[in-house]
């Protein structure tokens, strides 16, 4: 079987993926990814988000897959395909951007949740995961907060230092863009960036959805899913 590789966001952790992995395990080998310091994984040195993607090929023993990556995991998607373009099969870019504003934005969030754990920023991330009428939002909250204040902050420096704009055009991979309407995150212009750059990409718009889209529109996005994967 084909391998098929999920990353997600920042602050989760892989069982933000539950829904997905029934209907794509069905037709493939499926490896989870979770971010250093997120449900219990190492809390190894990376500052970038070439180092995280260095840590998905090292991790991951199939020679070739195809990735999905959701917001952090869509950057890393992009930085495989282009760093490693021999392993890449496709990609999907579910609610991310090829630049998350401005770094010193990313650069505050990290120093304050070093000072102040996970617990000073769980407040304002979570309504941007998620719509009011979200059933399992203290399921999502007892996760983020599981997160290890460092490991966050990390990859807090990642994104601050991440811009893949101009690279975006050596992006040979087939390549599914996926934005949430509601998404305050990485709103469909983020989505929209990417599609234009990427040569043929395909850009779709989940109507309701913020930044979690997989998992409060699990249906929607699991048939883009399997329609490109």
């Amino acid at each position: 079987m084909r391998t098929r590789v999920l990353c997600g966001s920042l602050g989760s952790t892989h069982e933000m993926w539950e829904h997905q992995l029934g209907p794509l395990g069905q037709r493939f080998d499926v490896v989870t990814i979770d971010h250093p310091g997120h449900d219990g994984a190492s809390l190894v040195d990376v500052r970038t988000v070439a180092d995280l993607a260095q840590r998905v090929l090292e991790s991951v023993e199939a020679p070739t897959f195809s990735f999905v990556g959701l917001s952090l995991g869509g950057a890393v998607g992009m930085q495989l395909a282009l760093s490693a373009p021999e392993r890449i099969e496709r990609i999907a870019l579910l609610c991310t951007a090829a630049r998350f504003g401005e770094p010193a934005m990313w650069e505050e969030r990290a120093a304050l949740v070093r000072a102040e754990g996970v617990e000073a920023v769980v407040d304002t991330v979570l309504p941007r995961w998620f719509s009011p009428e979200f059933a399992d939002l203290p399921r999502y909250r007892e996760m983020f907060l599981a997160t290890d204040a460092e490991g966050y902050a990390r990859c807090c420096d990642a994104l601050a230092r991440w811009d893949a704009r101009e690279e975006l055009a050596s992006i040979a991979a087939p390549t599914l863009v996926v934005s949430g309407a509601d998404d305050p995150a990485a709103p469909p212009e983020y989505g929209a960036l990417i599609a234009e750059r990427i040569p043929g990409a395909r850009h779709e718009v989940v109507p309701g959805a913020r930044h979690l889209a997989n998992v409060e529109h699990a249906d929607e996005v699991n048939r883009l899913l399997l329609e490109h994967l």
